[in-house]
């Protein structure tokens, strides 16, 4: 009896995987190619520094390549490539290129432009193709180091090796570290003051025109950056780290910790070389307050001393503490204008400790330096106290935090139009330890502080309580639920919110249309996911739906996001990290009639 060819329930040849695709007449079905979802912009440097290199080439009517016109979708360096900060090359075909030159062989360059990322772009003589130089003015003509090149994108990183001729913009006397060009923390030292805050300006508009999707005539005419009062020595916080021996990265240290092997020598504590992820030594750093200076010495002295203790890098925290003390009436007197003098002073181990002494006309501060991250640092903004984990996140630069914080008040108080009521209540998202609802407080018949971290939100009872303000309330609030207990009318209702550098998400957009307050406030210290947030409250412009391929919405509420809920009164940068290409941002909406 011959036996069945086919299972009698699929027609199926006996023996035949079920679970296996049937083949077509013998040949392989192709398999189909899946369409990767197009990522939401974050606002990382590789989107920036490639978004003005487009608008440089097409600037230069160099750009005709249809690849310059796709987005690519960054993928980290592989761990064997140097660290390019930079996206993957893309898919695209290379458009025709001229030959370029070799990885590691230097090249002369004239710098067009700074670009947001704070690098500059630079052209080779008769050349199409953009190079990517750190630590370059407008107008230098300098050489560089070929690292790596990005032809389908017409560019390529380099290293900076030396100036030529300096461009009128560039005076290297004005420098104040001598790690500068080297380090990855600053890149304008040789600029003047004035000209870093024209750039930073530069750096806002752009961010709205490359990521906000909105067309020009619905953004205002961006505000001149306003500068920090500090220069240098403004930072409140510095985290140097070191990293482990060498042989602990193999795969059988980090399998098993007992074979880890202890330092041989003290290792280089600092930050990284720029371009690289290697750390190089830094003893000092200028940007740093006094008693973080101070600190970040004694620092390293402790952990040469207790290196033994180390199998594996660490980072080290540096936060500075102020303690005011009010002087007697006799003593009082009537000139800031004193110099800062060294004390040691005993601390709660029993040890002292360097601090750094401030003459003020009625009180005397005392500034030292926190190194544990479970402690408490206190800061002052104007006459209020903050008290905070020193390792949670405060504002870094405390000396613009005044004028910056009066700066906002100011545009809450400015009545956008004679028919707006004037604002009752104030809602302060992303709260943290409370520095916007205390601040801000006595503007409002109640203000409320709303944030995720229960720990943050106990903080910030604390600092009402440490400030005397009867009218703010903090509450913790599930991310999805961010507004569900809000009752304050929105009509009488502003919202400040300062997310982390990603921006916000599509749901907290969602729940602030849905509520509808009056006017916005929206600080960040990312302009770029900022220009895109807002292009979605003022223009309708939903990324994470195009990302999803959706065409349409569907809800009411969604609807009138597309018409756009809001309109634009202000937008103006603040210069928090001077000498570095950071730039903080604050827009200003009011809700459409």
């Amino acid at each position: 009896m011959t036996p069945p060819t086919a299972t009698p329930a699929t027609g199926k040849p006996m023996g035949a995987n079920p679970r296996k695709r049937p083949h077509n007449n013998g040949r392989p079905f192709k398999k189909r190619k899946i369409q990767q979802q197009k990522k939401v912009s974050e606002g990382a440097h590789e989107e920036v520094l490639l978004a003005d290199i487009r608008q440089l080439l097409a600037a230069q009517k160099l750009d005709d390549s249809p690849a310059a016109a796709a987005t690519p979708t960054p993928t980290p360096a592989a761990e064997d490539q140097p660290a390019t900060d930079a996206p993957a090359e893309s898919s695209a075909p290379a458009p025709p290129q001229k030959t370029l030159p070799q990885p590691f062989t230097e090249i002369d360059l004239t710098v067009k432009e700074i670009s947001s990322t704070g690098d500059g772009l630079a052209f080779a003589a008769d050349s199409d193709h953009v190079y990517v130089v750190p630590f370059t003015a407008p107008g230098d003509t300098v050489t560089a180091k070929v690292i790596k090149h990005f032809p389908r994108e017409s560019y390529t990183l380099t290293d900076f090796v030396r100036v030529i001729t300096p461009s009128p913009q560039r005076d290297d006397s004005r420098i104040g570290c001598k790690y500068f060009a080297t380090c990855s923390g600053c890149q304008f030292q040789m600029l003047s003051y004035e000209d870093q805050l024209a750039h930073k300006k530069t750096i806002v508009e752009k961010a709205y025109r490359n990521f906000s999707g909105l067309r020009p005539d619905l953004i205002p005419t961006i505000g001149e950056t306003m500068g920090s009062p500090l220069q240098y020595g403004y930072r409140t916080k510095l985290t140097p780290h070191f990293d482990g021996p060498p042989e602990n990265r193999s795969k059988e240290a980090r399998r098993n910790p007992e074979k880890r092997k202890g330092f041989d020598s003290i290792p280089p504590i600092g930050f990284m070389r720029k371009g690289t992820r290697f750390t190089i030594d830094i003893e000092d750093c200028p940007i740093g307050t006094d008693a973080v200076r101070m600190g970040m010495k004694s620092e390293r002295v402790r952990v040469s001393h207790e290196l033994d203790k180390y199998k594996r890098g660490a980072t080290l925290l540096l936060r500075e503490s102020t303690e005011r003390v009010p002087k007697p009436s006799n003593e009082a007197s009537t000139t800031d204008d004193l110099p800062s003098t060294t004390e040691a002073l005993p601390d709660a181990a029993g040890t002292t400790k360097e601090a750094i002494i401030k003459q003020f006309p009625s009180f005397t501060e005392r500034k030292t330096c926190i190194t544990d991250n479970n402690a408490t640092s206190t800061e002052y903004v104007g006459d209020f106290l903050f008290n905070n984990p020193a390792g949670a996140f405060f504002q870094n630069n405390n000396s613009i935090l005044p004028s910056f914080t009066q700066y906002i008040r100011d545009q809450i108080t400015s009545p956008s139009s004679s028919s707006v009521p004037k604002p009752k209540y104030f809602i302060d998202a992303y709260c943290g330890s409370g520095l916007f609802t205390i601040v801000l407080s006595s503007l409002f018949e109640s203000s409320l502080g709303i944030d995720i971290s229960t720990s943050s939100i106990e903080c910030a009872r604390e600092n009402a309580k440490a400030n005397n303000i009867p009218n703010a309330t903090f509450m913790a609030s599930d991310a999805p639920a961010l507004f569900a207990k809000v009752t304050f009318p929105p009509d009488e209702t502003v919202v400040v919110i300062d997310p982390p550098r990603k921006g916000c998400d599509e749901s907290f957009l969602k729940q602030l249309v849905q509520l509808g307050p009056a006017r916005v406030v929206y600080v960040s210290c990312n302009v770029h996911t900022q220009a895109r947030d807002v292009g979605y409250l003022v223009g309708g412009v939903n990324p994470w739906a195009e990302a999803r391929g959706e065409t349409q919405t569907e809800t009411e509420t969604e609807k009138e996001t597309q018409e756009g809920m809001y309109e634009m009164e202000s937008l103006r940068g603040f210069d928090f990290f001077p000498q570095t290409g950071h730039v903080e941002g604050v827009a200003v909406l009011r809700r459409r009639k």
